[in-house]
């Protein structure tokens, strides 16, 4: 059964263009419930940990600058099948590729600079969702672990 939480980040690039109203209310939208956020910037270590699994890839030291560039919006989603309709929502990783209307399409700047990160698999949402934020941050709380 599809999990009913998903992790995203809204990436330096689009906060810096103002864009964190208009993704948000698309999320909003979509019936996804925001079940915990924050406003934070990366350091260097932490966006080097969390996309750890690039490591060695040709875009891993660009993606680490980037995402140490500014501030991001990081936030727990909840809706039934989270990432399978959140992936639907922002699109493919590259704009040029992502459907009409989709957030990667309205907002992102490049391929690296995609505009939102989601979490690939239910996995992979649990643990972004916990690299992020403690059981403390998350209403409900009761329901990721």
């Amino acid at each position: 059964m599809p999990g009913r939480f998903t992790f995203t980040m809204i990436k330096p690039g689009a906060v810096r263009n103002e864009f964190i109203g208009p993704i948000l209310a698309m999320i909003n939208e979509k019936k996804f419930h925001i079940a915990a956020m924050k406003y934070i910037w990366l350091t260097q270590k932490e966006a080097r940990e969390f996309y750890s699994v690039h490591k060695g890839k040709p875009f891993y030291e660009s993606l680490v600058e980037f995402m140490t560039s500014g501030p991001v919006v990081a936030a727990i989603l909840e809706k039934e099948n989270a990432v399978e309709d959140y992936r639907k929502l922002i699109g493919a990783t590259n704009p040029i590729e992502a459907e009409e209307g989709t957030i990667r399409r309205l907002f992102a700047e490049s391929l690296e600079k995609n505009a939102v990160h989601g979490s690939d698999s239910d996995e992979n949402a649990i643990n972004e969702c916990n690299f992020f934020f403690s059981k403390y941050e998350r209403f409900p709380m009761e329901d990721l672990k």
